[in-house]
């Protein structure tokens, strides 16, 4: 009898794994005698009780509070620099000097005035409350002193109109101020008690809800007479101290006096001497100094004279009468300051810190290969057996031949793809756009057309420039183009598509794609410096700031630097009342690279900003012009070029420009054609990285002439049969989401046959991606033109004509 057999289909169980079980002795016998590890006690683990974690915790809170006490108790006292208040008025109708006058009429101290430029700047010193105050201004239209002073005041005094608080200016000035980053602030109202009694408890109610908006929870003190002056001179002494990043790892100085002894050789340069409180961080004289708006400079060497300004001033005692004793004034002090003149440190030339700020290049410096046969042969104008010759294409593809094409053309060539990629889409609305306007200002000229108003129109069209209002027309009508077909351009018809897109390529995909970040570079790269990791670089400098001891002037010290090799424009510039401020550099922050910023459109700013325009920068304490990239602000290692700064959301600026360690605020300015300085962006440093590949993306738009199924033949993306060879290769898309390639050219007008991946519609459209990495040109300048003031008045005035009419 035949045994039974299981078909193909019978039920397989699993098989009984018994080794998930395993007994104690089992585990024994694997372990070969090692013990599990034993857990660490309390003791060990260093873990506190909850009456230890309690007793801790109030050691902690003790300890930082008694470090900011520590802080008020050093600013503005004997030991310390003054404290350094900025008055800043935000309305028209506050009377800054009736507010400086009360301040100085108080019976707290003794007022100096100060030898600086502006009469509006004195030193007031108040023995009985153990204090001293330096106070200076600056009205909001001076927008680049503002700025300056507010970087190094230890707190600002915002002067407020008793009815609408700031005016249009002061709300301008504000918001540059919270973009740059506020240090404490004081809000002082004036005017108040010159209302009837009834009504100055509802105007500071009032005042209070529409000062809510900037100031939150924020309290309103009055500045009317001795007594509120005296109240306010309390409060800024007693309150907490904000802290700028970007200033407390530096140290600063604010220039009390000034004097340039001119060189032997040459009296154009000199030395400046310039004398003041040492802040933020202590000074070395090996270091370098960045005076604001001037550049880079060297110290000689540092002195620690009397300070001109003692809170309590020395008692000498007279030698014919001992009981006798007189004061000695600050004026006696800086004349005694020759002979008590200290020398604190002296520069050493090896190690003193270079001022070199670039790269020397040397073309030599590549690795050269002896030419083969072959390329001598094309150099020759020989074409090679068995290849294909097309005009005008540069000769070889290798990325080292590359390079030296790139070193030839510089920029010149992103800058004219730029121009043509714009100029082919401006034709085809200035008709309708130059008709619509024609007819409006017809019919705006026969609705105001009257005896009275014509004079007026007359003065009004004098006023506008015909020129700045077709470029601003221009520009709109390319920022619309831009939101509405994106990237896209048409084809050029009197230069081929291969020479014209020569230096773009194609990608299967812009996100995943590899793309080198040291492929062929400009000849600007190599005047850069780079580092291999910023961010241990930046770490460990910080580190350094807050362990190591720095030796040189302390904080708090009155002393003269000596820094030479000074222009004489840059004295004269001072010497017409600008204030004089001056940081201290970190390691490598005098060398140029390439920085990255976050930005955002200002609310306030409606006109377009277009890449590569020269906009003023305000990056931590510097001050200079380039003309930036913009790109869009994501996560990945390649990023897309914008042609404009989007109206919302956030996006990469990229300029060369001295390396600047973050945090650090960014505020960009742009000069108008009447010389007024207007805030389109603010944000922050991002990253030095010049490894940051900015792609620019061009789009080409062909028709689907012939579809049949998921073939089609589509016109008008190229007009040569030779371009439509040499972009076969790229991957074609379509707006509706299909993808595909092209097969083959079909006769000589550029007409080819593509398949895709499903069916075409007739209203569809090919699109063909093509990419170029651009780089930012090379138009830093430290020197920035002083803006025209912002005059309220004129505002005020003009506005009102124009509405009426």
């Amino acid at each position: 009898m035949a045994a039974h057999r299981s078909g193909p289909l019978k039920q397989q169980n699993k098989a009984h794994k018994g080794g998930r079980h395993r007994g104690r002795g089992s585990a024994q016998r694997d372990g070969k005698g090692r013990l599990a590890v034993k857990a660490l006690s309390k003791k060990v683990r260093r873990e506190l009780s909850r009456v230890d974690q309690r007793h801790r915790a109030n050691q902690l809170r003790k300890q930082k509070k008694e470090a900011v006490l520590a802080e008020k108790r050093q600013l503005g006292s004997k030991d310390g620099a003054p404290h350094h208040v900025l008055v800043v008025p935000l309305h028209d109708k506050v009377s800054l000097p009736e507010a400086l006058g009360l301040l100085q009429e108080s019976d707290t101290g003794t007022v100096h005035p100060s030898e600086w430029g502006s009469t509006h700047s004195f030193m007031l010193l108040c023995p009985r409350l153990k204090h001293r105050w330096f106070f200076t201004s600056a009205k909001p239209g001076d927008l680049h002193t503002l700025l300056d002073m507010a970087k190094v005041a230890d707190t600002i005094l915002f002067l407020l109109d008793s009815q609408d608080g700031w005016d249009s200016t002061g709300d301008y000035c504000l918001s540059c101020l919270f973009a740059q980053g506020l240090p404490t602030y004081t809000l002082a109202v004036q005017g108040v008690s010159g209302l009837p009694p009834k009504k100055q408890l509802d105007a500071r109610k009032k005042l209070s809800k529409a000062v809510e908006k900037r100031f939150p929870d924020d309290k309103l003190l009055l500045l009317d007479s001795q007594q509120e002056a005296g109240l306010l001179l309390r409060q800024l002494a007693n309150q907490k101290q904000r802290h700028l990043a970007f200033r407390d790892r530096r140290a600063y100085l604010f220039a009390h006096s000034t004097d340039f002894v001119p060189s032997e050789e040459n009296h154009l340069v000199g030395t400046l001497k310039v004398s003041g409180y040492v802040r933020g961080q202590a000074l070395n004289v090996n270091s370098l100094l960045h005076i604001i708006g001037h550049g880079d400079f060297q110290m000689k060497q540092i002195d620690a004279p009397v300070d001109p300004f003692p809170l309590n001033p020395r008692v000498l005692k007279s030698q014919k009468d001992p009981h006798m004793a007189m004061e000695v004034s600050a004026t006696d002090a800086v004349v005694e300051m020759e002979e008590d003149l200290k020398v604190l440190m002296k520069a050493d030339p090896d190690r003193q810190e270079s001022l070199q700020s670039e790269v020397i290049p040397d073309p030599m410096e590549g690795e050269q290969t002896w030419p083969t046969e072959e390329e001598l042969s094309e150099a020759n104008g020989v074409p090679k057996e068995g290849s294909k010759v097309v005009k005008k294409v540069p000769k070889g593809t290798s990325s080292y031949q590359a390079e030296w094409i790139l070193d030839e053309d510089g920029e010149s060539g992103g800058e004219g793809d730029d121009y043509d990629d714009d100029l082919e889409r401006e034709d085809f609305m200035d008709e309708e756009s130059q008709d619509g306007s024609s007819e409006e200002e017809e019919e705006e000229e026969c609705e105001t057309m009257t005896i009275g108003e014509s004079v007026r129109d007359d003065l009004y069209d004098e006023k506008v420039d015909e020129e700045s209002e077709e470029q601003m027309l221009e520009k709109y009508k390319q920022e619309r183009l831009e939101e509405m077909f994106p990237d896209e351009m048409d084809t050029p018809r009197d230069v081929a598509a291969r020479v014209r897109f020569q230096k773009y390529r194609g990608l299967k995909s812009f996100r995943t794609s590899p793309w080198d970040p040291k492929e062929n570079l400009p000849l600007d790269y190599a005047r850069i410096f780079q580092f291999q990791n910023f961010t241990h670089t930046r770490r460990r400098i910080f580190k350094e700031i807050e362990e190591k001891e720095v030796e040189g002037a302390e904080v708090g010290w009155y002393v003269t630097l000596h820094v030479s090799e000074v222009p004489l424009p840059v004295v004269e510039y001072f010497r017409q009342g600008a204030p004089l401020i001056a940081f201290s550099l970190l390691p490598h922050e005098q060398k140029m690279s390439v920085l990255n910023m976050v930005v955002s459109r200002h609310p306030g700013h409606k006109e377009p900003v277009k890449a590569k325009e020269e906009l003023i920068f305000h990056c931590g304490f510097r001050r200079f012009r380039a003309s930036p990239l913009f790109s869009q602000h994501t996560a990945a290692d390649k990023h897309k070029f914008q042609r404009f700064l989007p109206p919302e959301g956030a996006l990469v600026a990229t300029v060369y420009a001295p390396i600047t360690f973050p945090p650090a605020s960014v505020l960009l300015f742009k000069q108008n054609s009447n010389g007024m300085h207007s805030l389109i962006a603010t944000g922050h440093l991002l990253s030095v990285d010049p490894d940051r590949m900015v792609i620019k993306r061009v789009v080409l738009s062909g028709h689907p002439f012939k579809i049949l199924t998921k073939m089609a033949v589509v016109r008008y993306m190229f007009f040569s049969r030779e371009d439509v060879l040499w972009f076969k290769p790229v991957e074609l898309r379509t707006k509706w989401g299909r993808r595909g390639h092209i097969k083959e050219p079909l006769g000589t007008h550029g007409h080819m046959k593509c398949t895709f991946d499903g069916k075409l519609k007739s209203q569809d459209t090919v699109l063909m991606n093509l990419y170029k990495r651009v780089f930012p040109k090379w138009t830093y300048d430290p020197y920035v033109p002083e803006p025209v003031p912002w005059v309220q008045s004129e505002v005020s005035t003009a506005v009102p004509e124009v509405d009426m009419e």
